[in-house]
């Protein structure tokens, strides 16, 4: 194998093809930066790249044991980056896997059928001041989180997600997860944000929101129980405080889905009750009438 000083000495024609090769190492340069911007992993690397300097300053300044240290040391480095930047190798080969090339090997169909009830659940529950968390698979899997809350592979309905996050129920707490046109699973666990970079106010609900989507293309809806507030949370990064006519668009961009104008519910004033279980099921019965518009608005 020539050394690095054989390299950048021995004489090499600049051809087409070194412009070519030139392009893509500083686009996987580029690739690699960008996933470990803003996050505990570019430290890291930062202190990678400061004992790889420390290795050759001792062998240009001959401190024979230092030399010989990190001699030994560096070629298990390569295990060690596998443990420390495990999560960001994930997302680059998901990320690659969700590349337009690939995306007719793995588009789901039927997703866009269903983000109609998502809105108008999400809307009920900000009106009512409760917290949910709704996450909705696009072309990454997310069967590794659905298995880890209870297993319902029901139609995706409205009354379904509200019945589902109404407080004191079994399944209120943890995510739900939804697969094309099916309520996968409720209850379900999801990976916690770690990004230093984001607000110390940020709730459990929004950080597992980012975590999903830093992990995965999923889209996560969450829903403050404090507030009411609706975020939406795209690629590892949240929209705080959507309205709901913005959720809507926002959702129709990202499942290439057209949205007719709808009135929905404002969000409750601060200060308001939540309803007795009999108002509550009245607004449920008038939000259901409403979700079904005609065929011809929906298939549009």
């Amino acid at each position: 194998m020539p050394s690095w000083g054989h390299v950048l000495t021995a004489p090499h024609p600049f051809t087409l093809a070194s412009v070519v090769d030139i392009l893509l190492v500083a686009l996987v340069v580029y690739e690699c930066l960008l996933l470990v911007r803003g996050t505990r992993a570019s430290q890291m690397l930062l202190g990678l790249v400061l004992l790889v300097l420390v290795y050759y300053l001792a062998q240009w300044w001959q401190l024979t044991t230092l030399h010989w240290l990190l001699e030994t040391a560096l070629p298990y480095a390569v295990f060690g980056i596998i443990v420390l930047f495990q999560a960001e190798i994930r997302q680059g080969l998901a990320k690659i896997g969700r590349n337009s090339l690939f995306m007719w090997l793995t588009r789901g169909k039927g997703v866009d059928e269903t983000y109609e009830d998502v809105v108008l659940a999400a809307n009920f529950l900000s009106a009512h001041r409760i917290g949910g968390l709704i996450v909705i698979e696009r072309r990454t899997g997310l069967r590794t989180y659905a298995e880890s809350g209870i297993g319902l592979d029901a139609r995706v309905s409205y009354d379904l997600l509200v019945t589902i996050f109404r407080p004191g129920g079994p399944l209120h707490d943890g995510a739900v997860i939804i697969q094309q046109d099916r309520l996968a699973a409720a209850a379900c666990f999801l990976p916690i944000s770690m990004n230093p970079v984001l607000s110390a106010q940020l709730g459990t609900r929004h950080r597992a929101a980012i975590g999903i989507t830093e992990e995965t293309d999923a889209v996560a809806v969450a829903i403050s129980e404090s507030s009411g507030a609706i975020s939406i949370a795209v690629g590892g990064k949240i929209e705080m405080d959507v309205s709901i006519s913005y959720l809507r668009e926002r959702l129709g961009v990202l499942f290439n889905r057209y949205v007719p104008s709808v009135v929905l519910p404002t969000r409750a004033q601060p200060g308001t009750l939540l309803p007795d279980s009999s108002g509550m099921e009245a607004e449920l019965s008038a939000i259901s009438r409403l979700r079904r518009e005609p065929e011809d608005l929906r298939q549009r």
